[in-house]
């Protein structure tokens, strides 16, 4: 059996690995078109922020250690056909410059996503990034040289990590979000309030609302942006207003795509293809909470998805179980995490629900360094179903949004929430958690429907 997967990064050499493991027979094969794999991409702005030492230290596997266990890994290779008449990929050597063909029985696409490069962008300017991959990391470093002022484009996961990593590197920072707040597509607006507070308190200067027009340059270098509200003066600029699904492949396999714009798979990560398969940031999930498809590019997500389409390409039968959009940022010394649905998506949504808000310390008041945490947390009115939550608090204590989670996955109830059997002792909790403490509120909204 000949497999051969597309990328390899997490969902691609998952899926290389498992498949090997579930067939030793099977010839596996991966094309990967930068110079690295199996590397935590999660990573990059902590590197950039120096709290991780270097970039090697993301990477999990080498090369090295994938052939020694019998896995083809081919670096520098793109893949820029499929024809699933004749079931080969052609291929392109970037180093020997070159292109040939190779034949597959099983196929996988884990092509991941490219990140959102704006009109205002394509100018030949040095200095303006986006952050995707190792190399842009490296990109990145190289631009700090020197510089003194970054400016920011997005409020989202990497536009807050990279915010809290230039401040670590003693630039002055500048974020700017099209939107009303940051974290606009993570949390309800009082959580995303205090986000922002937090940016704000560590000298990030944070503008929402505006809309960017153009970037100007001197000498070729980037020199500030251009917005609807003047210049921002920058000697750096990070791009980070979102990211796409990469599914050229796919369309060329003629593999259907979902509504999200993302590759549509069953629960086997199977396409609409026979013999083609599609795992991680370029794939659709089930959200288990609202039971539609949605397109949420996550490590955990693309790495089980790899793993299951790995299982099955090699002769196995493996589901992925689906998520609930579990998710969690540190922004300076704040966390933030979410799970399930928020207010406002669950009302986009047509659910019938509603929130309470609860203000609380993430372990008992009286035992030293006790510390804030607000939780909201969404339950459906009518079943009394568990939606969704938020945190935002001590780093440490958001971790709190895996109990919720859980729940979620198993279709879990509010009062199911508030019956759990949670661990206390003064220094990690009070006696009655937080999440107890807003499940038990939450109960009493519902039950006076």
């Amino acid at each position: 059996m000949r497999i051969v997967v597309v990328g390899g990064v997490a969902a691609g050499m998952s899926a290389a690995s498992r498949a090997r493991r579930q067939n030793p027979q099977a010839q596996v094969t991966v094309f990967e078109r930068g110079g690295e794999i199996s590397y935590g991409a999660c990573g990059l702005p902590y590197v950039i922020g120096g709290e991780v030492p270097g970039f090697e230290r993301l990477i999990a596997r080498t090369p090295e250690q994938m052939r020694a266990q019998g896995i083809d890994v081919r670096l520098r290779h793109e893949v820029t056909d499929v024809n699933t008449a004749t079931r080969t990929v052609t291929v392109h050597d970037r180093g020997a410059g070159r292109s040939f063909t190779e034949p597959y029985d099983r196929l996988l696409l884990a092509t991941g996503v490219n990140a959102i490069w704006p009109e205002w962008a394509s100018s030949h300017l040095h200095a303006v990034h986006v952050l995707r991959d190792l190399a842009d990391g490296r990109a990145i470093l190289a631009s700090l040289a020197g510089a003194s002022r970054a400016c920011i484009v997005g409020g989202g996961y990497i536009g807050l990590e990279m915010a809290e990593a230039l401040r670590s590197r003693g630039l002055e920072v500048t974020l700017l979000e099209k939107g009303p707040e940051v974290a606009g597509r993570m949390l309800d607006r009082a959580s995303q309030q205090r986000v922002r507070a937090e940016l704000e308190r560590h000298g990030v200067d944070v503008r929402c609302g505006t809309t960017v027009e153009g970037l100007a340059g001197k000498n070729g270098r980037v020199s500030s942006v251009q917005t609807d509200g003047g210049p921002v003066p920058a000697d750096v600029v990070i791009v980070a207003v979102g990211v796409q699904p990469n599914t050229a492949l796919a369309r060329a396999a003629g593999a259907r795509l979902g509504e999200t714009g993302a590759v549509a798979v069953d629960a086997r990560q199977e396409t609409s293809v026979a013999g083609v398969y599609a795992a991680g940031d370029n794939t659709e999930s089930n959200h288990r909470v609202t039971g539609q498809k949605v397109h949420l590019p996550l490590g955990l997500t693309a790495n089980r998805m790899g793993r299951v389409a790995g299982v099955n390409m090699a002769g196995g039968d493996a589901r992925f179980p689906g998520i609930v959009g579990t998710g969690i940022f540190k922004a300076f010394d704040l966390g933030a995490a979410r799970t399930g649905v928020t207010q406002a998506e669950a009302e986009g949504l047509g659910l019938r629900a509603v929130s309470v808000d609860v203000d609380s310390t993430d372990h008992a008041e009286y035992y030293p360094d006790a510390a804030p945490i607000h939780v909201r947390l969404t339950g459906e009115r009518g079943s009394g179903r568990l939606l969704g939550v938020q945190l935002v608090g001590q780093p440490e204590s958001v971790k709190r949004v895996d109990v919720v989670a859980a729940l979620l996955h198993q279709g879990g109830s509010v009062q199911n929430l508030f019956e759990l059997d949670l661990a206390y002792a003064p220094p990690f909790s009070s006696v009655w958690d937080v999440l107890l403490v807003a499940a038990d509120r939450l109960g009493r909204e519902l039950r006076e429907d």
